[in-house]
């Protein structure tokens, strides 16, 4: 495993001036909520429909993203993502901050929430949307692979989570954890094992946190179109599907956005399956 690098790379908070031009305004005080979203590095992706998602419901949200990862994958880096998101937060009358974060660096989760805290105020509301997902069996994956699969997946998912719960302010209530999880488990044996952790540590959540007025829910949001199938496997699960379509990263969007609302806080402990019955 290559030696991990903490990166923090922060965005404008924006609002217009008399020019029109936008200006920056670290800190500034808002009545709407924070939400963070990890996870948000392309525009394509699931993390940023619910970054976009939450914005036209009333939140502010900080999201993280980590250009290597990409780089690393069949799609490559988008360098203009984190500015449209943060754009579009804004359009939609929040305000964003992103932050390049590499989650294999044990020190990362509490730099996010500094760096967010910052500019936006206390996080309410935290979405795990984040993924290390290479395609390996149980003969060909390697120590270093399974390792970093758990690192990103599962403990940076409870690191966040634990320093959440450490910091949460906000009215009983109204704490709101959601976590992507799948159930993914031929030929991807490190992806499908290290989410299976994240399961049973969002679930433990639920219990935990429960008396600081937190809530955690988990979402498998089945096979979305994010750019990542070929033709031919798209075709075979829209024919899965009695919808007979693929997901589209709204779908799970909206879903956390109820969850995020008042009027999802009775829903609690729950692994919920949005993926249109495949």
């Amino acid at each position: 495993m290559t030696e991990p690098t903490q990166v923090i790379e922060q965005t404008q908070v924006t609002e217009p001036t008399e020019s029109g031009e936008p200006m920056t305004v670290p800190g500034q005080a808002s009545t709407r909520p924070v939400a963070l979203v990890t996870g948000v590095g392309r525009r394509a992706g699931i993390g940023a429909a619910i970054a976009e998602r939450l914005a036209a419901t009333g939140w502010d949200v900080g999201f993280t993203y980590w250009r290597p990862y990409d780089g690393r994958m069949p799609w490559g880096t988008d360098s203009e993502t984190a500015a449209q998101v943060s754009k579009k937060v804004e359009e939609l009358g929040g305000r964003s901050h992103s932050i390049q974060a590499n989650l294999e660096d044990l020190a990362t989760p509490t730099a996010i929430f500094d760096g967010v805290w910052a500019v936006l105020g206390p996080v309410q509301a935290l979405v795990l949307a984040h993924c290390e997902s290479v395609d390996s069996g149980l003969l060909t994956t390697t120590v270093d692979s399974f390792d970093r699969h758990f690192a990103v997946n599962a403990r940076a998912s409870w690191l966040l989570i634990r320093e959440f719960a450490q910091r949460f302010a906000s009215p009983h209530g109204s704490g709101r954890i959601l976590a992507l999880t799948s159930d993914a488990t031929v030929e991807n044996l490190p992806y499908g094992a290290s989410k299976g952790a994240l399961d049973r540590i969002t679930l433990a959540a639920a219990k935990e946190l429960s008396q600081l007025g937190i809530t955690a829910n988990v979402i498998n949001p089945g096979p979305t179109d994010t750019g990542w199938m070929s033709p031919e496997l798209a075709d075979s699960v829209k024919r899965a599907t009695p919808l007979g379509r693929l997901g589209q990263p709204v779908d799970c969007a909206n879903l956390v956005a109820f969850l995020c609302s008042p009027e999802g806080g009775w829903i609690n402990g729950q692994l919920l399956h949005s993926d249109g019955g495949f």
